[in-house]
């Protein structure tokens, strides 16, 4: 099965490119990597905003990270012009907007990790980092940076 016939059975639709929201691009590719910015949790186009731990659960933020994932592999397919070419989602970077005592960061963040295994199979295991932290753009619950080799 294709990666967009995956994600035609999942009834997931890729989104466009987001315009960046600041001085950077969305993404840029060297060599065979392609590094993506970091897109940050939306709901109906706007920030999804919150902390986890304060205003949003662990359930909720776990929805948070698929639904930037989903954004994530938008800009991807926009970076490469076919998932097709995806050999491996390198790395993954998770930031949680949360309250000082929320321990369940990694748990958010496999929202984004189990989307992208089960859209891009093997080539969507990753290795990541999830961190905690105080604050991200716009309020936003939860922001994800994704690295991923293609073919040239």
């Amino acid at each position: 099965m294709s990666v967009y016939d995956k994600l035609q059975s999942l009834g997931i639709t890729l989104p466009a490119v987001a315009t960046p929201a600041a001085a950077y691009l969305s993404y840029v590719q060297s060599g065979n990597l392609v590094f993506l910015s970091g897109h940050i949790s939306k709901r109906d186009g706007k920030p999804l905003v919150g902390q986890l731990g304060r205003e949003l659960n662990t359930a909720q933020g776990r929805e948070a990270a698929r639904s930037v994932a989903i954004d994530l592999l938008g800009t991807l397919h926009a970076a490469c012009g076919d998932l097709g070419r995806v050999r491996r989602v390198v790395k993954l970077l998770g930031l949680v907007n949360s309250a000082p005592d929320y321990t369940e960061h990694h748990l958010v963040i496999n929202g984004a990790s189990e989307l992208l295994g089960e859209v891009l199979g093997a080539a969507g295991q990753h290795a990541r980092s999830a961190f905690g932290v105080a604050q991200l753009p716009m309020g936003a619950a939860v922001e994800i940076e994704l690295i991923a080799q293609i073919d040239a």
